[in-house]
């Protein structure tokens, strides 16, 4: 059984001149220990799908359709208070900005203890010794001396990894990573990941990583999902997705990315942008910027259906027993 399912998810927010559909019918699962990357440009829905997971959409953002079960029971329906508890014990979350995570005024000791002790029974001395094991498993130096400082005395690389302890020490099965390295230099960002990495698969835990960087992906995630405007437009093995992508729009974004074995002149492109929310085409929400759109892509949307290893949401793979 997967640890978290995703199923047909709708994310709506009312606004005065209608009801605007962020995320519409957006489906994907994860295993138990596995790390499924979620890649598209900004705007296509993937921090919101990690925000609606966590029960943290703000308002007047909310759930309109779908369910959410985390190891089979659903979690979309329970009320902030039902959430609390599940936050941090069942559900970890990294965010992009350390400083979003972190509370200013208490040491980040502090800050891991009361965590711990929020989801576990544990006495104040043994709390403050996981929580030094803790930040010496993440990479801080002199872990047991830095253990009170504040997280204005950390740089933005060891707060990062200050997060990564505090969303792991109540030992979640599952954490959702929202471009946790995005703030970071390039040299600090290939640390972080492959801490992420190395300590998510120690532990098995399973990872939900977003982020609009397709290197990271490539490294880190043993799936992707690939979103377009509110919708997963293709899903796979990490490797199948990036050698031989199969919707139009995967196969784009594998070709805009410059290749180090073999030069090429130029780059390809994608022609136009992504729609915004209020100007969603009929069909195809890619059909505009398609090289390959037919009629069928301007009048109906497609879902997702196999294509070879993967999952693509694309009328070019559909059979007669899958259009219906």
């Amino acid at each position: 059984m997967a640890l978290l399912d995703v199923v047909d998810l709708v994310v709506e927010f009312p606004t005065r001149r209608g009801v605007l559909r962020a995320l519409d019918g957006v489906s994907l699962a994860i295993e138990p220990g596995e790390v499924l990357g979620v890649v598209g440009e900004s705007g296509a829905g993937k921090s919101l799908t990690g925000a609606a997971i966590i029960g943290l959409l703000e308002p007047p953002g909310r759930v309109a359709g779908g369910q959410i079960l985390l190891n089979g029971e659903r979690i979309d329906t329970k009320t902030q208070e039902q959430m609390r508890p599940l936050r941090g014990k069942q559900i970890g979350a990294i965010f992009q900005d350390p400083l979003t995570t972190l509370n200013p005024l208490y040491s980040i000791g502090r800050q891991l203890v009361e965590t711990m002790q929020t989801h576990m029974k544990l006495s104040d001395r043994d709390a403050r010794a996981r929580a030094i094991k803790w930040l010496e498993e993440v990479g801080i130096p002199a872990a047991a001396q830095r253990i009170d400082a504040y997280p204005h005395q950390f740089s933005g690389g060891m707060r990062q990894r200050v997060v990564i302890a505090l969303a792991l020490c109540a030992e979640p099965k599952l954490v959702i990573a929202d471009e946790p390295t995005t703030a970071l230099d390039v040299s600090i960002q290939a640390q972080i990941i492959t801490l992420l990495k190395r300590i998510t698969r120690e532990h098995g835990t399973s990872v939900m990583l977003i982020t609009h960087d397709m290197g990271v992906i490539a490294e880190t995630a043993d799936r992707v999902a690939v979103m377009y405007a509110g919708r997963v437009a293709e899903i796979g093995p990490v490797a199948e997705v990036v050698k031989h992508p199969a919707h139009p729009y995967t196969e784009g974004l594998m070709g805009s990315i410059p290749s180090l074995t073999h030069r090429v002149d130029r780059l390809r492109q994608i022609d136009g942008s992504m729609p915004r929310l209020t100007a969603i085409p009929t069909g195809c929400a890619f059909n505009p910027r398609c090289d390959k759109v037919f009629d069928r892509c301007r009048r109906h949307r497609p879902g997702l259906v196999p294509s070879g290893k993967t999952q693509a949401a694309c009328w070019l793979y559909a059979t007669e027993a899958a259009n219906g």
